[in-house]
């Protein structure tokens, strides 16, 4: 099993390929599994080792077929996938979408960053808090 797995939800494909090259670029030691939608994500997400490896999602709220709000409302709702922080990964900056967003659950919310070198400060930023620092049950 793999542990340190992320999951990033996003269906734009430049925006998965610069997080990927931002976590390689810092050495992360994980394992990023992508998914298009949140259907995609849902059915990574039911299988066992996959959901009980993984660290965190990074979720994008706006894409197909099932978007990101409604696979967040899912994974919050789900007994076996509702410890696994999600953190929201978003262009939309407006307060209620944010609210909303937390209210469903996400344990943050970040608003994309337009450079690669500020995805890289993210990155490093997720990186030493949800491997380094924070303590996340298994």
């Amino acid at each position: 099993m793999t542990k340190n797995r992320i999951i990033i939800a996003d269906d734009d494909e430049d925006d998965r390929l610069m997080m990927q090259s931002a976590f390689e670029e810092l050495r992360a030691e994980v394992h990023i599994d992508f998914a298009m939608d949140g259907n995609d994500l849902m059915e990574l997400l039911s299988k066992t080792a996959v959901a009980a490896s993984t660290l965190f999602i990074l979720l994008d709220l706006n894409m197909p077929k099932k978007n990101g709000g409604e696979a967040l409302k899912e994974i919050k709702q789900d007994p076996n996938l509702k410890k696994i922080p999600v953190i929201v990964f978003s262009t939309a900056k407006n307060e209620t979408e944010i609210r909303k967003c937390y209210d469903l659950g996400a344990n943050t919310y970040i608003v994309k960053p337009n450079s690669f070198e500020d995805v890289r400060q993210v990155v490093q930023s997720l990186n030493a808090y949800w491997l380094d620092t924070a303590a996340i049950p298994s």
